[in-house]
């Protein structure tokens, strides 16, 4: 099993930056790829960003330029930069982990409020 903790949300203004942070502990070992989904009200879940174990990336069209992915493998965290925030990023965001390529993990998910 592989445990993920979130932090980092919060309310801010139109404009503004947040990080979100997502801790993994437990069996670590193999975990090709961490990431973020968010969930909006009414909407489908999301993948907003992705990183794999080599680096590479992945964004949602909506963020690129605005958010970055990155990760800590010797802290075993991904971190999501998020900058000149938007109304439409309100939304749920859960982190979440593949592991030996099929197994999927999540984090309880945080609020992001962005405030016009």
């Amino acid at each position: 099993q592989v445990q993920l903790v979130e932090s980092g949300g919060g309310l801010v203004q139109a404009g503004g930056s947040l990080r979100l942070s997502c801790a993994a502990s437990g069996s670590i070992f193999g975990i090709n790829a961490m990431g973020w989904y968010r969930q909006a009200p009414g909407k489908q879940r999301e993948l907003v960003a992705q990183i794999t174990s080599a680096g590479g990336t992945n964004y949602a069209d909506s963020v690129k330029g605005r958010f970055t992915i990155s990760r800590d493998n010797g802290k075993n965290t991904a971190y999501l930069q998020m900058n000149n925030l938007q109304p439409d990023d309100t939304a749920i965001y859960s982190c979440n982990a593949v592991r030996l390529k099929t197994l999927m993990y999540w984090g309880q998910g945080t609020q992001v409020t962005v405030s016009s």
